[in-house]
């Protein structure tokens, strides 16, 4: 069924537009022809000659799934012969399209178990396997909660005929599917297997086992050994691989007991102290935790990797600073007073694209979360939206006093700081959503919160976190330093900012309630830039003492100093995969190991 069934009439709904689909069935948006503000999501499926008693029974009991991270079926039908049904409507896509490639921070993990274990859970004690757990079946609900779809969905393929049925008799995606499941016995220990394989993938950007056809890749997961996690994230700890690689056991009573005990492990090991691992300290911190000094210092070990210099960057003519890495880690865009924005390779500092199209100094750069286009802020009043492999610019915002760029999660809106004011554009259109202006100075960064809610804006001794949606409310004020904040960044999690300042400090609050959890007294200079590890565990400082320190967001242990820099180091980030950091200073760009 390829044809556009947009505006035809299924139940008590009308199709607006096609929102997806497959071989196996296309989802529209569904507007209710009585109720103008009830939409659902009309799943049409591609089957024929359907057994109405057993589409009925298989359809009940996938209904009957009550759960809140459970995409709801509200109700089913057969028309005219094609069968449908009636689905929440989860405004904000998938996890396949929120993450396309990308690497993600263990703690971002193990908060996606939270919500997608306990579903699976629930269905299996009601006696129901999903068969089809990956990425594309995990939606995003419209509060940013996560709801597993397509439940039952294999088995109601078996009502009736679909020109898919060599795959659609087993069920499955083949990429992320059980042994077991090849051999057309699925069992609950299957979905368990599909979340390892999405675990796995969330952790090295691709899924164990990629080549070959359907054949090929049953014999990989049936008889092959998945590949080492360590080899190729070489800082996860023991703990949470050997999690990972028990749900991932080829035969059923290897794994755990339960897709929940699974869940539970992968937290448990996250939690546990990681491995010894070698870390070099040049000098000693001094630490205030909640508001008591403490002197800590670390020990140098021997054979420790942390620091070394991988690539460095210096064909910008001008200082550099701004630097940031694309989400999926192969490419760094660099912003410089030589009026260009330059797009190279991570790996060999190769140029991709240099962006010529502003006419002042460009102190600010940011990737969309898809990686396919750049907003970069200059000098000349204007931030600029561009695409990442072409330079061909979509968007021209007028802006006086550009300080900082960053995107939305989802990409649809762009938030930068200009003037005193920090503001909210819509990324399509270039129409202006909001306008804040409760600072008293100039505002010199913004960081939006994980879940897109709550912004966090940085200015003359304080920081303000406030509302996007509801007319920019102000929820509190952070009063913790002396000096301008120069640098604010909300952790992976979203339940603390670490921001730094001209007082010299960085500090760490809780994004709750502004109560100061730290205070980190390490650099001898102005603190430009404070950047969370992807798994929210250390954070990265850069200063105008000319150093990088790496240090536990927790406790403010000083784990590192990168001292390779001549000149103030005015940017720093972190990598998609926690293994590298980037650092900008004068002309230079350094990537080096990170912990």
């Amino acid at each position: 069924m390829n044809r556009d069934l947009s505006e035809q009439r299924f139940g008590n709904y009308r199709l607006v537009r096609r929102l997806g689909g497959g071989g196996f069935a296309d989802v529209y948006l569904g507007q209710h022809v009585r109720i103008t503000t009830q939409q659902a999501a009309i799943k049409i499926l591609h089957l024929t000659d359907v057994d109405e008693s057993q589409f009925q029974q298989e359809a009940e009991r996938t209904a009957s799934l009550r759960h809140p991270h459970i995409v709801r079926v509200y109700d089913f039908d057969i028309q005219q012969g094609t069968p449908f049904l009636v689905l929440d409507y989860a405004p904000n896509g998938s996890l396949a399209s929120k993450h396309k490639g990308q690497q993600l921070s263990l703690d971002t993990i193990v908060q996606y178990l939270k919500q997608i274990a306990p579903a699976l859970q629930y269905a299996h004690d009601n006696n129901l396997i999903h068969r089809d757990i990956k990425p594309d079946n995990i939606l995003v609900g419209s509060q940013g909660e996560l709801l597993v779809s397509d439940f039952g969905i294999a088995v109601i393929a078996k009502t009736g005929r679909t020109s898919i049925q060599s795959t659609y008799n087993i069920g499955g995606t083949p990429y992320y599917m059980a042994p077991e499941m090849f051999r057309g016995k699925p069992e609950k220990a299957s979905d368990q297997y599909s979340l390892g394989i999405m675990v796995y993938t969330w952790l090295c950007g691709r899924p164990p086992f990629i080549e070959g056809d359907f054949i090929q890749l049953g014999f990989q997961h049936t008889a092959e050994p998945v590949p080492l996690l360590h080899e190729q994230v070489p800082i996860i700890s023991p703990q949470v691989e050997q999690v990972v690689m028990r749900a991932l056991a080829k035969s059923v009573p290897d794994r755990f007991p339960s897709v929940q005990a699974f869940a539970d492990a992968l937290e448990a090991a996250y939690g546990q102290p990681a491995s010894p691992v070698n870390r070099v300290a040049s000098i000693p911190a001094t630490v205030f935790v909640a508001n008591m000094p403490v002197v800590k210092s670390v020990i140098p070990s021997k054979g420790s990797a942390i620091g070394t210099m991988l690539l460095k960057y210096t064909k910008h003519s001008g200082n550099v600073p701004t630097v940031a890495w694309s989400p999926d880690g192969r490419r760094l865009a660099s912003g410089s007073d030589d009026e260009t924005v330059q797009v190279w390779d991570a790996s060999t500092g190769q140029h991709l694209c240099i962006y010529r199209g502003h006419s002042g100094n460009v102190p600010t750069v940011a990737w969309s979360p898809d990686g396919r286009r750049l907003a970069s802020g200059s000098d000349d009043e204007t931030v600029q939206v561009w695409d990442a492999s072409t330079g061909l610019r979509f968007t021209n915002y007028r802006a006086v006093g550009v300080s900082t760029v960053m995107w939305s999660p989802d990409g649809y809106r762009l938030v930068f700081g200009s003037g005193r004011t920090a503001q909210v554009w819509d990324a399509n259109t270039g129409q202006r959503i909001l306008i804040y202006t409760r600072h008293s100075g100039h505002v010199t960064s913004v960081a939006l919160s994980p879940d897109g809610r709550r912004l966090a804006s940085g200015s003359r001794r304080t920081a303000q976190v406030w509302d996007t949606n509801n007319f920019g409310q102000l929820f509190f004020t952070y009063t913790g330093h002396s000096d301008r904040v120069s640098s604010v960044a909300w952790s992976p999690d979203g339940r603390r900012l670490a921001s730094g300042s001209d007082d010299e400090t960085a500090q760490v609050w809780d994004a709750s309630t502004g109560q100061r959890i730290l205070i980190y007294t390490g650099h001898t200079g102005h603190v430009t830039s404070v950047v969370w590890s992807p798994d929210g565990r250390w954070l990265a400082s850069s200063s105008y003492d000319k150093t990088v320190q790496v240090w536990d967001a927790s406790t403010g242990n000083l784990i590192y100093v990168y001292q390779g820099h001549t000149e103030p180091v005015l940017s720093v980030a972190w990598s998609p995969d926690g293994m590298r950091i980037a650092s900008a200073a004068g002309r230079e760009v350094h990537i080096w190991q990170a912990i």
